[in-house]
């Protein structure tokens, strides 16, 4: 998968812009990362690990762990 990454001004309503290019053809999805606000991501990734638990989703969060660990 690639990614795209684009920077904002501030003054930017970020999730205006993610559904502006959302819309795009080829774009599959869009997230805004706070990279100000790192606390932000760690709850994301709880709640998806906590959702992944719910739903017996044990190999992808295996996974996910394990290209965090290898992760450079």
């Amino acid at each position: 998968m690639k990614y795209l990454k684009i920077n904002i001004e501030e003054n930017v309503d970020p999730e205006m812009l993610k559904n502006a290019i959302l819309q795009l053809k080829g774009v599959t999805s869009a997230e805004v990362v706070d990279d100000e606000n790192p606390e932000s991501e760690l709850k994301k990734a709880f709640a998806k690990t906590k959702e992944q638990l719910k739903t017996g989703d044990y190999e992808t969060l295996v996974n996910d762990i394990f290209d965090i660990i290898i992760k450079k």
